[in-house]
């Protein structure tokens, strides 16, 4: 019984580091695309990790969260008061949305349209704004932030962990089932292959020329990605476009270049948004209608084999 406690205890030590240094490593990767530095990112890769981790393992991993908030913040948080505040900001949400999709009774698969509404309005929206506040404040109580900028870095912080939640949630979700949702042949890899160049392609053109009303291209791509392959293909196209999007942003190039920087953030956080929601909500209302068709199907089958067992014999 003993052992069985250690390698339990041991198990859970490793899921709790593992997640502090995924945390860690997805939080250097989004400062690296910041378009303020040190100020605005915006997208925070670490609160689809921390939700994504709390989905799988449950609320025991959330000294993970707060180890890998701690690490990330010590270097860039202007007094040890706002770095502790701000890690314990950034642990809480979400660690709320966690308790709040459970309420919902949410479900990984993301297969159903609630599910999807559920992480969209609890997980990113109402979740987050734990964080943004917290955060803020801190800043503002440190004197790391003029007051007078209190709503627009609270904007800036809140929709930047909303989107880490829409954009990498969902794609970690379909990472670890890693199951095709029909069987694939060679002619559905090749489909998924040429489904790939092309989102990134047009997500390339789309953000390299000055035409904002290019970024509409993408949104075939995210329909297909979704009406073929439901959640495992939309969740990632969804992601290589979001990410190229704010490659470009953070370089001022295309649609991008000569607007200052809340044009850019709106435009930016817009562009996301619409494509976060359009591809999951694509993906979520074709893998519904999916699922009844197929048990129309079966309902079908039962009823003929009934009906057939009822018929009456020839005397």
């Amino acid at each position: 019984m003993r052992n069985e406690e250690i390698r339990r205890y041991g198990s859970l030590a490793l899921r709790i580091l593992a997640v502090a240094a995924v945390y860690y490593g997805s939080a250097r990767l989004g400062l690296l695309q910041q378009l303020v530095r040190g100020q605005v990112t915006p997208l925070w890769p670490p609160t689809g990790v921390a939700l994504a981790g709390l989905l799988f393992f449950g609320l025991r991993i959330w000294p993970g969260i707060a180890l890998g908030a701690f690490l990330v913040n010590v270097s860039i948080g202007p007094t040890p008061f706002a770095v502790l505040a701000i890690a314990a900001g950034n642990t809480a949400a979400p660690v709320c949305a966690y308790l709040m999709l459970r309420r919902a009774r949410f479900r990984q698969e993301l297969d159903r349209l609630r599910d999807v509404l559920a992480l969209v309005f609890l997980g990113a929206l109402a979740g987050m704004l734990v964080s943004s506040t917290v955060g803020t404040a801190t800043l503002v109580l440190s004197g790391g932030l003029d007051p007078d900028r209190f709503w627009p870095a609270w904007s800036v912080w809140w929709t930047g962990d909303a989107m880490g939640v829409l954009v990498v949630t969902p794609f970690l979700l379909v990472l670890r089932r890693a199951r095709w949702p029909v069987p694939a042949g060679p002619a559905r890899w090749a489909e998924a292959t040429v489904l790939g160049l092309c989102t990134f392609g047009v997500t390339l053109l789309a953000t390299s020329t000055t035409n904002s009303s290019l970024l509409f291209l993408v949104f075939p791509c995210l329909i297909w990605a979704a009406f073929r392959f439901q959640l495992p293909g939309a969740a990632p196209c969804a992601l290589m476009v979001s990410t190229l999007a704010i490659m470009a942003a953070a370089r001022r190039l295309g649609p991008f270049a000569g607007h200052d920087l809340l044009a850019n953030m709106v435009t930016l956080q817009a562009f996301n948004g619409a494509t976060a929601l359009t591809a999951l909500l694509m993906a979520a209302v074709i893998t519904e209608r999916n699922q009844t068709h197929e048990e129309i199907k079966r309902v079908c089958a039962r009823l003929a084999e009934m009906v057939a067992g009822i018929e009456p014999r020839d005397r």
